[in-house]
């Protein structure tokens, strides 16, 4: 079999073959295996849900696919609510024709980024869709995770004098998919930052268990997702202009193409507010992991213009970063 078929969704003996000689063999566990209606877990006490689908295109990118996005998208969700993600479904729509080589190629990668994320992938389902009723392949994931921690970070703890972190530069997978699609190059090859970071912010919890704040600025960028929290959380938000990190690929092909990198995707990074007196104890340890090498204090939560966000120039102008307008890069994720 070297493209999808219909049969494949049918639910018949194809269906059987095709799950268990292609997700069976890089997504198996103890639980998937029983091939049960639904998946019995075990977990304690409260727990973080979400859900989220994939709809990226290209389905394949510098730095990542739409396999190992799915794991990592969900994943960061579940974390950024102090939890430990430990499980995932996934729900595949495929497109008649789709070749099995890419299709073996994602399911192959959702396979190690759920493994290196610590999670397991225990309930799914597939469905085969006429030729041009989708593109490709479509991807949802729904992610359980305990809380490790009480209160759990929300949008809406951000408190005046808190400190605004981010786990390093912006923009990164934005631009990475936007170059790969339109097939341009730069100077320097931009990659996407796809990653799970449930066990930086593990690490991050552990040592500042007071974190207000988690939150992964994913469509819509730094900017939007700073506005959300502002919004939630009744204050508002000042920025220092030279403090945010943005790789030099990324800051040069936005400048050639008009794009703000603020308001760009990013897919393995995350921000954290907290409290000031704790904002170097954090750093120490998003700076000590792999993920966190490029992670800065770029700005403050203040009393005045509450629901807003403000960024200071270095001459020491402001001007307000509002949410983003329109789809400035549609499928992004």
């Amino acid at each position: 079999m070297d493209k999808v078929l219909l049969d494949y969704g049918s639910g018949g003996r194809a269906s059987h073959r095709f799950v268990n000689e292609l997700f069976f063999k890089h997504l198996g566990n103890d639980i998937l295996a029983r091939m049960d209606d639904a998946a019995v877990l075990q977990l304690r006490g409260p727990v973080a849900m979400s859900t989220d689908s994939f709809v990226v295109d290209p389905v394949f990118f510098p730095g990542g696919d739409i396999g190992s996005l799915a794991v990592h998208g969900t994943v960061n969700d579940v974390a950024m609510m102090g939890a430990r993600p430990l499980y995932l479904t996934c729900g595949f729509i495929l497109e008649e024709g789709l070749p099995m080589q890419d299709l073996e190629r994602i399911v192959a990668s959702m396979g190690e980024a759920a493994r290196a994320a610590g999670v397991r992938i225990v309930a799914g389902d597939t469905k085969v869709v006429p030729r041009g009723a989708a593109d490709k392949i479509f991807i949802n994931t729904t992610g359980l995770g305990e809380l490790l921690v009480d209160p759990a970070p929300s949008g809406h703890r951000a408190a005046v004098g808190d400190a605004v972190l981010v786990s390093g530069s912006m923009g990164d997978h934005g631009l990475a998919i936007l170059s790969t699609r339109e097939g341009l190059s730069f100077d320097s090859p931009v990659v996407s930052d796809s990653a799970a970071l449930g066990g930086l912010v593990e690490k991050l919890l552990a040592a500042v268990p007071g974190v207000h704040v988690l939150r992964d600025p994913t469509r819509g960028g730094l900017a939007t997702t700073l506005n959300e929290i502002a919004g939630q959380s009744g204050v508002g938000v000042e920025l220092a202009e030279e403090a945010i990190p943005v790789n030099a690929a990324v800051a040069g092909g936005c400048a050639v193409l008009g794009l703000d990198p603020l308001y760009l995707a990013n897919e393995g990074k995350f921000l954290c507010i907290l409290p000031e007196s704790e904002a170097e104890a954090a750093l120490a340890v998003l700076r000590a992991d792999r993920l966190g090498l490029g992670a800065a204090r770029i700005g403050r939560v203040v009393a005045g213009h509450p629901g807003k966000v403000a960024m200071v120039t270095p001459l020491g102008g402001k001007r307000l970063l509002g949410m983003l307008e329109g789809e400035q890069l549609p499928r992004i994720c």
